[in-house]
């Protein structure tokens, strides 16, 4: 470990450059699905059943397939669904995920979907019955009750859980690497393989991991602090 200095200086910059041009973008898009995933499944699990007979039976089948969606991704590794998705489906001619980068995606999103929901349900569940009730009273109809009174408290309660989410994704890229991916982790392995310095590689790439899920961190508590002015 004497020469860890100088393994740092040569090797940080291309690991750096690994995070920003592979992690993040993987991170970011598949965070962004996995919101859209999440905000779907837990409308869909809220919704209260309609009275016709055709649009309260289409209703139970979508929120059977939202609930079997995330009994599926919770009760299973990740790094299972990444081996499933992009080893098993191709081998099942299904050839659309041979692609790596999709099928990460496709994996992290999904997951991340699955929990982030229960997040966001429990948010939007938290939003005090009383104040919907003054809103329809006062006239407005579903779709304004829902912008005007329940998003912005719903938001704001699902920051802190949403941000561990996404701290966590960012750590979980790193299975990406099981696929072929040459993300950030993938590389300092590959570093690692060719100079021997093993564990000087591993731990330059948990201080990178380190140093993004710092900022993510500190960017939740101004954002936390930020919001929480409308709390009142």
């Amino acid at each position: 470990m004497s020469d860890f200095i100088p393994l740092a200086g040569q090797y940080l910059p291309q690991l750096f450059r690994a995070a920003l041009i592979y992690t993040l973008p993987l991170t970011v898009i598949s965070f962004a699905l996995a919101l859209v995933f999440a905000v779907i499944t837990a409308l869909i699990r809220l919704a209260k059943l309609p009275a016709a007979p055709i649009p309260r039976l289409l209703l139970r089948g979508l929120k059977a397939i939202a609930g079997f969606y995330v009994w599926l991704f919770r009760s299973t590794p990740m790094i299972v669904q990444l081996f499933i998705v992009f080893y098993g489906l191709p081998s099942a001619h299904v050839t659309l995920f041979a692609n790596a980068w999709l099928s990460a995606i496709t994996v992290f999103s999904l997951n991340t979907g699955a929990y982030a929901s229960e997040s966001v349900r429990a948010a939007i569940s938290s939003v005090p019955r009383v104040q919907i009730e003054a809103a329809e009273s006062l006239g407005m109809n579903r779709w304004q009750v829902f912008a005007d009174v329940i998003l912005p408290q719903a938001a704001r309660i699902s920051i802190p859980p949403l941000s561990n989410a996404l701290i966590g994704l960012l750590k979980d890229t790193s299975l990406a690497s099981v696929i072929t991916i040459v993300e950030m982790f993938y590389l300092s392995q590959q570093i690692a393989a060719e100079n021997y310095q093993i564990l000087t590689m591993y731990i330059l790439a948990a201080f990178v991991y380190a140093v993004f899920t710092t900022i993510l961190s500190l960017a939740q508590h101004q954002l936390e602090r930020y919001t929480s002015r409308f709390a009142q």
